[in-house]
Formats: structure tokens, C-alpha cells, sequence
């Protein structure tokens, strides 16, 4: 697609996607309920295995006067 455009001029700063960061914490997640709830523990807050400051990206930037990176 030749034409085609982003809509929204907002990029991540490092790293592509973070996908994977979320599959491995929330395969993570899911261990450690599963054994919690085995031992009789208590189950573990969401924010030990999802700390989105620990992912590969550092964020996302507003950039809009830079007309590459509009392009898909």
C-alpha cells in the first residue's frame, strides 16, 4: 500500500513491539498463580511479573515533523 499513512505521530524510542515482554510476564503471571494456589500461598500481586519498566522499550515520543517516520 503505497498510500497508506499513520494516523497517530507517536513512535517507541527503543525496540520494536512489546509483545513479547507481555507473553513472557504474563506466562510468568500464570506460573506463579498456578503454584500459589497448589502450595496454598497467597496469590501474587499482577505488578511482581508485569513492571513494564523492566520491558525492552523505553517508551514512546510524539514525532510528528519528521515525515519518515509516518510512513508504515
Amino acid at each position: 500500500m503505497s498510500r497508506s499513512r499513520r494516523k497517530v505521530p507517536i513512535r517507541g524510542i527503543a525496540g520494536d513491539s512489546d509483545k513479547q515482554d507481555k507473553i513472557l510476564s504474563s506466562r510468568a503471571l500464570r506460573r506463579a498463580v498456578k503454584n500459589a494456589l497448589h502450595q496454598d500461598k497467597e496469590i501474587p500481586h499482577e505488578r511482581e511479573y508485569r513492571d513494564p519498566w523492566n520491558w525492552s522499550k523505553d517508551g514512546k515520543v510524539y514525532c510528528s515533523d519528521i515525515p519518515e517516520v509516518m510512513r508504515k
